[in-house]
């Protein structure tokens, strides 16, 4: 019985860690046939600046330290402050709002309809339900009092974006699925209509209901277990709304999904900027897998690559994914930002955020410290 919980101890800590940092096994058969794909190299995506390799050595230290020796201060010691979402306030919110929902999960509401990026609403970001990292927080709505979903956006495949209990039951009330090329096979294999998914590849856009979606690139990496490394591909999005009357300007959305720093973000804002309001990661760091998430310092001048007004942090304050103390992605994006003159959002969880004029927020995350 103790071999077993080790086993399967073991496997949940390196699925939890490689979704953060790297994967062990590599394998050349891909999800489907996206050969095609510039992205693709040997059956596998990859990024144009390869990954540095992490080699077991490195890589079982940064297991064991993940699992066994976590400092003190990676969770909140108190309640997340939530603000309860109804199925009444969401219909008569107007357009252009936006809710956190957790992570990386934001719920859009544009053209009368709504969009969800990275839905995960599990306890645990994890490849089971009774181990791996889990939430601090409930989402601030249930997953059965969503509206219907005009759309759902996914960045990539790790399970703190990607959430198959979720997708299964959004499935008969999403109307249509954009994903990373490979991430749909997953969606489709999973049960989802082959009609409602469409898989891009990077720099690829689609036009729904006059919305322009385009899939953006990222320097991350894919799989969901010790043999699908790099299987699907990975991605970022913009997302924007053109003028519709003489006195609207149009918006422009971007979010980030999971990315480590690269000159990708100058490329993005030259071709789509300026935008309106970037969404970008600022969370679950570490210098020793800078390569595929950001440090606060690069987000924010991933925000002024991109030519943003507004810099929205998220993939923060619901799971403990890294080393670092639990409101240190708040504090230290605050301060940079504030140094370098970057306007802020930071809504609450459920709080509304009103994309044409975001209002700065406030540093709830300081409510949840012990006195």
């Amino acid at each position: 019985m103790r071999r077993l919980a080790l086993s399967i101890l073991f496997v949940s800590g390196v699925l939890t860690v490689s979704a953060c940092t790297l994967s062990f096994v590599r394998t050349s058969q891909p999800v489907a046939d996206h050969a095609a794909s510039p992205q693709s190299a040997e059956g596998r995506f990859r990024n144009p600046s390869p990954r540095p390799p992490m080699g077991v050595a490195n890589g079982a230290k940064l297991w064991w330290d993940f699992m066994f020796n976590k400092p003190r201060g990676t969770t909140p010691p108190l309640p997340t402050p939530v603000l309860p979402m109804t199925r009444a306030a969401l219909d008569a919110a107007p357009d252009r709002s936006l809710y956190r929902l957790g992570h990386s999960t934001l719920l859009i509401k544009l053209r009368g309809g709504f969009w969800i990026t990275d839905p995960v609403f599990a306890e645990r970001a994890s490849p089971v339900s009774f181990a791996g990292p889990k939430r601090w927080h409930a989402p601030p709505i249930a997953l059965e009092d969503l509206p219907p979903l005009r759309g759902v956006v996914l960045s990539h495949d790790h399970y703190d974006h990607l959430d198959r209990e979720t997708v299964v039951a959004l499935a008969q009330r999403t109307e249509v699925f954009l994903a990373p090329l490979g991430v749909g096979d997953r969606l489709v294999a999973w049960g989802v209509p082959q009609a409602k998914v469409r898989q891009f590849d990077w720099w690829q856009s689609a036009e729904i209901d006059g919305l322009r979606f385009t899939a953006t690139p990222a320097q991350h990496f894919s799989g969901r277990g010790l043999f699908d490394s790099d299987r699907t591909l990975w991605a970022s999005w913009v997302i924007e709304d053109p003028s519709n009357a003489a006195d609207d300007a149009g918006l422009k959305f971007f979010f980030s999904g999971d990315t480590g720093y690269f000159d990708g973000f100058a490329e993005i804002g030259r071709r789509f900027g300026p935008f309106d309001v970037a969404a970008l990661e600022t969370g679950a760091y570490d210098r020793r897998w800078a390569f595929v998430h950001m440090q606060p310092e690069q987000t924010v001048q991933a925000h002024v690559d991109l030519q943003a007004r507004v810099l929205l942090p998220v993939h923060n304050g619901t799971f403990d994914l890294a080393m670092h103390a639990w409101d240190d992605p708040f504090e230290r994006v605050s301060a940079i930002a504030a140094e370098q003159g970057v306007r802020l959002a930071t809504p609450r969880m459920g709080e509304r955020v009103d994309l044409t004029a975001p209002q700065p927020g406030s540093a709830w995350w300081r409510e949840m410290r012990r006195e």
